[in-house]
Parts: structure tokens; C-alpha cells; sequence
């Protein structure tokens, strides 16, 4: 185990297989320091196994071979010992997961978590860390990450999603690693939040000379942020070159149907005439959780066959509104309407068809045991339209009868969301809403199921409430969008006319946030037919 001090990061013929077959084939990569590579691909590409391999982190019956050497550090990944793996994790890599929840625990405060790193480090280097060092340590990694020193007193759950990101981002730079492994870092933030993340993580990365290894499905949030760049398709790097050239000029075809795919603000659809009368009304809802008021005095409305999209960052209360509506949560004020008919606050007196809701996370909404047959034939039996078969919910969502003996765990996230809206469609709703469906998913599946909505809504008349974090997405699928923050509207109005001229200062830093992030590439088709 040897090499150059600030030698950077080389990875050599590193493979990743199951006892069944090849899941990452042999590839190799270098880092330098100071620089950042981006490995990007989609859903079960093998770029995170690939992460997880460098740090010996692969699930029980996965396995790696190959060779890495971080600064000089030289280990060969199938034969490392727990000892050697002790002397990479921290002292050298950090793996920095999508979801600052899984490494952060709900349980202690923030600062002491920082501490905990920071201690280890320190004994590592020989020191004997006192509490007021560690006090000022923690308060100086907060800094570093832009969070105030309160936040050391706070636990997760009372912060933000990019807070928590921040935290995580400052507990594993505590570490002083030289390799800072990036998995999936702002999938599940705001396009502002996002980039605020991004930006901090080049920022830190340059001041250090720390090698930065970024994962994402997204090209558009890398462009700018990284020096290199692979695309992984079903465990082959498929391309590979400075990032730039890459996204100028890709030269493999499924390079070019991820840039392609890619929600860009001149995706806006064109504005369809639209003369029926609302189906949905909702007016002057406003809901308080304690003394914090998550939302006041909204209003909204909704046609057959329109889209509404709502718009805002994490705490806007736009989730809240559409709750209220749903019936999931019982607002303090205000009134919801269905063909002019009030209905009751909260689920009593609702019928399921009326209103259905597709979340964010289909599996955390699918029952595990059941198969999916079951699944869309309990929800038939729960609607007026109890003729349906989970055959034709299937077909209705472009899913093979098949499907219906299969197990959530057996689908992909892609699968299972086209699962939750038939299962959503079921009962024959005349309102669907659908709250941040889409927004963990891979840009080309991202596009097939905004085109499946698309085709549901034209077909069906729905009316569907869609909310979004995301103005990319918003410009392919919406009709009218409504801009929230804190709580209030602060913009409304046709969608192109929205993101060609907004009006209000927060919906132009939203809009000026999805553009810096969204790219594409010229003469390219917008939803390429490869990627099915």
C-alpha cells in the first residue's frame, strides 16, 4: 500500500457481481484532487454499487473486485481487511447518500452528531479532544456548510431538507476525507435548494483539494458543477470525457436520449383553449400546526381534462393545500367544492370517487404482501365502478397483464408509480392529484410518466391537481400553474406565460433556478423512444 501523497483517486478493473450474474462490468476512472467526476445513469446502471464498492459497502451477496488507491492508499477490494476498510471509511472516503435521514440519526442533535465524527478523527490523529474543542469544531464545520451554530442544538426533523443535506455535508467533511462520494446528493430537494447544495459541495470540494465523486440520474444538475463525466447504461460505461464535450457533443445514443429526456424550460406546451366550468373549487383555505401558519387563505379551481400545477420550495405549504383538499388534513378555514357540492373537512363523508392522491414514493404506499392484483382489485371493490378487472387498470397505465401476480419489490420505481396511479384511477376519480409523483424518478421515466398523465387526462377528462417542486417539469404537463411560498400564492396564470414572463421576485428565482439547471441538446427528439 503505496503511492504519491495528493495522488487523487484511481480505480482499476473495479467489476461488481452477484452470485448469479455481472452487474457493474470492469471499468476504470481516475479523480484528481481538487476535481470532481460525475457518474450518471439511470435506475440499475451500477453507478451507485460502484460507489459502494470503493468503500466496501456493497449489500449482503454482492461482491467487487479491482483494485483503489486514494492518495497513495492502495487496497484491493476483494481482499481488504476490516482493518483496511477501517482506514478508508472516514480517514479517507465518505459516502454521502441521497437522503440525509439515513445517515443522520433522528434521535441526537445535530451538533452532537458533527462531534462524533470530529472525535473519531481526532483520536485517530493521536489528540485527546475536550468538549470545548469539539464545541468550537462543531461550530466552525456549521459554518463551513453556511448553517448557523443554533443548528447544533436543533435535531433533524425540525430543519429543512437542504438544512439536513447541510448537516450531512458538514459530519462528513468533519472527517477530513480525501475522497468525498456523492450519491444522489439533491434528488430529493428543490431546484433552488439544489443548487445552493451543488454549488456548496464544489465550493468545499476546490477549498480542499478533496476529490469529489457526484452520482446523479440528471445530467442538467451536474453541467457546470463537475470536470469528467461517465455514463453508466446497465453496467457499462458508455461514455466517458470532460463534461462539456459531452453534453456539446455526446456521442453514444443513449447520452444523447438522457440530455434529450432532460425537462428544460422550453418544453412548455403549447396553451390548450379550455372552456369548461371548474369541477374543482377550493376558497380561502388556511391551516395552522401550532402557532405556524402552513397556509392562508388559498384559493384554487380546476376543470375537466385541465392540469393545475402548484409550485413552490419545501415548506410553501403546497402539500398542505393539497391534503386539505384530499381530505388528509382538516384545514381551520375555507371551503372545498366538487361540481359546486361542499364537501366535509378530513375523509368522513368523501367517497373514493371523487378525489384520488398518487404520492411521491409508490412503494411506501403499495402494500409489500399484496400482489398487485390484489392491490387494484381492492381498490375496484372501494369505488361505484366495481367492473373494472386489475387486467384492464393495467392496460389503462401501459402495463402487461402480467404485472398482476407480480410483488411491488419486483418492479421498478417507474412500474410501481404507473401501479399507484391505477390504483388511484380505480374507484373512477373526477380529481387525481398528484403530489411530487414524479420527482424521484429518472429523467426518461420522468418523461414517460408525464406523457402517460398526459394521454390519462385527455382520455378520461380528469382533472388533476399536480404538484411540483420542479418548473421543468411543470412546462410539459401543466395548463395554469400557482406559485406558493410560505404559506400563500403569490403568482398565478397560464403556464408559458408564467415561465416566459413571471411576475412575482420568489417566481423568478424559481424559474432562474430550473433554467440554470435544465439543458438540452439541439435536434434532439424530446422524448426519445430508446429509453423504454
Amino acid at each position: 500500500m503505496n503511492g504519491a501523497a495528493g495522488s487523487g483517486v484511481r480505480v482499476s478493473e473495479l467489476e461488481v457481481a452477484s452470485s448469479t450474474r455481472r452487474i457493474v462490468a470492469p471499468l476504470d476512472l481516475q479523480v484528481a484532487p481538487g476535481e470532481t467526476l460525475a457518474i450518471i445513469g439511470e435506475s440499475g446502471s451500477g453507478k451507485s454499487l460502484t460507489a459502494r464498492a470503493i468503500t466496501g459497502l456493497l449489500p449482503r451477496g454482492i461482491r467487487a473486485t479491482g483494485r483503489v488507491a486514494i492518495d497513495g492508499f492502495d487496497y484491493d477490494v476483494a481482499a481488504a481487511s476490516a482493518d483496511t476498510w477501517r482506514q478508508v471509511r472516514g480517514r479517507r472516503a465518505v459516502l454521502l447518500l441521497q437522503d440525509p435521514f439515513t445517515s443522520l440519526s433522528p434521535v441526537m442533535r445535530c451538533g452532537q452528531q458533527i462531534a462524533l465524527t470530529v472525535e473519531a478523527r481526532l483520536r485517530a490523529e493521536g489528540a485527546a479532544p475536550d468538549r470545548e474543542r469539539l464545541r468550537a469544531e462543531v461550530e466552525r464545520r456549521l459554518a463551513e456548510v453556511q448553517l448557523p451554530s443554533r443548528v447544533a442544538r436543533q435535531y433533524p426533523s425540525e430543519l429543512s431538507g437542504g438544512m439536513r443535506q447541510r448537516v450531512a455535508v458538514a459530519a462528513a467533511l468533519a472527517a477530513e476525507p480525501e475522497l468525498l462520494i456523492a450519491d444522489e446528493p439533491t434528488t430529493a430537494l428543490d431546484a433552488s435548494t439544489q443548487g445552493e447544495v451543488l454549488d456548496l459541495l464544489r465550493s468545499l470540494q476546490e477549498t480542499r483539494s478533496m476529490s469529489l465523486i457526484l452520482i446523479s440520474h440528471d445530467l442538467g444538475v451536474v453541467e457546470g458543477r463537475a470536470d469528467g463525466i461517465l455514463v453508466m447504461r446497465d453496467g457499462e460505461v458508455v461514455e466517458r470525457g470532460e463534461i462539456e464535450r459531452v453534453i456539446r457533443d455526446p456521442q453514444h445514443e443513449y447520452t444523447r436520449a438522457l440530455i434529450a429526456a432532460n425537462p428544460s424550460l422550453g418544453d412548455a406546451a403549447p396553451p390548450r383553449s379550455l372552456s369548461a366550468a371548474p369541477v374543482l373549487t377550493a376558497t380561502g383555505i388556511s391551516k395552522y400546526f401550532g402557532a405556524t401558519s402552513a397556509l392562508t387563505n388559498a384559493d384554487i379551481d380546476v376543470a375537466p381534462g385541465e392540469v393545475l400545477a402548484i409550485v413552490g420550495e419545501s415548506g410553501s405549504g403546497k402539500s398542505t393545500l393539497a391534503r386539505s383538499i384530499a381530505g388528509l388534513e382538516i384545514p381551520d378555514s375555507g371551503e372545498v367544492t366538487l361540481r359546486g357540492r361542499p364537501l366535509p373537512p378530513g375523509r368522513r363523508g368523501r367517497r373514493p370517487d371523487e378525489i384520488q392522491i398518487v404520492f411521491q414514493d409508490p412503494y411506501s404506499t403499495l402494500n409489500p404482501s399484496f400482489t398487485i392484483g390484489q392491490t387494484l382489485e381492492e381498490a375496484v371493490r372501494a369505488g361505484s365502478r366495481r367492473d373494472r378487472t386489475a387486467a384492464e387498470l393495467l392496460e389503462l397505465v401501459e402495463l402487461e397483464p402480467g404485472f398482476a401476480t407480480r410483488r411491488p419489490s419486483q418492479l421498478s420505481g417507474g412500474q410501481r408509480q404507473r401501479v399507484a396511479i391505477a390504483r388511484a384511477l380505480a374507484p373512477n376519480p373526477e380529481v387525481l392529484i398528484c403530489d411530487e409523483s414524479v420527482s424521484a424518478l429518472d429523467v426518461s421515466v420522468q418523461a414517460q410518466i408525464l406523457a402517460l398523465l398526459t394521454r390519462l387526462r385527455d382520455e378520461l377528462g380528469l382533472a388533476i391537481l399536480f404538484i411540483t417542486h420542479d418548473f421543468g417539469v411543470v412546462g410539459r404537463i401543466a395548463d395554469r400553474v400557482v406559485v406558493m411560498r410560505g404559506g400563500e400564492i403569490v403568482e398565478r396564470g397560464a403556464t408559458e406565460r408564467v415561465l416566459r414572463d413571471p411576475q412575482h421576485d420568489y417566481t423568478r428565482m424559481l424559474v432562474a433556478a430550473a433554467r440554470h439547471d435544465s439543458m438540452r441538446a439541439p435536434d434532439d427528439p424530446r422524448h426519445p423512444e430508446g429509453l423504454r
